[in-house]
């Protein structure tokens, strides 16, 4: 077993099944457009494709966007509502913001 420091800085022991769902978890959202997106959503709630592009900046196209924004639904990181033509994309799980976090306290980066 791997042993994980958590927000409370105690030492938390995950199980295989955890492990694993860790890992998929850690692939899906390990890109900088990704993490950005869970920081936006989680200041600002819901946003559209659009609005997250235009947030983001320059180099972000819809295209892209889009597919970051189906992968993390697809994983459970994400949920969206269709209102009218547009998709608004929140996070599903609010507790995953915890990990934006914990990267922002880790020496590492």
């Amino acid at each position: 077993m791997l042993y994980l420091c958590n927000m409370n800085n105690e030492v938390a022991i995950l199980s295989d099944k955890r492990l694993q769902n860790a890992a998929r978890l850690l692939k899906v959202v390990a890109h900088p457009v990704k993490l950005e997106i869970l920081q936006l959503l989680g200041s600002n709630g819901a946003m559209d494709v659009s609005s997250l592009c235009e947030q983001i900046g320059s180099g972000c196209e819809i295209s892209m966007m889009s597919h970051h924004l189906s992968k993390m639904r697809d994983n459970g990181i994400l949920h969206s509502e269709k209102m009218g033509k547009q998709v608004f994309y929140n996070i599903a799980e609010k507790s995953v913001l915890s990990l934006l976090d914990c990267l922002d306290k880790c020496d590492l980066i």
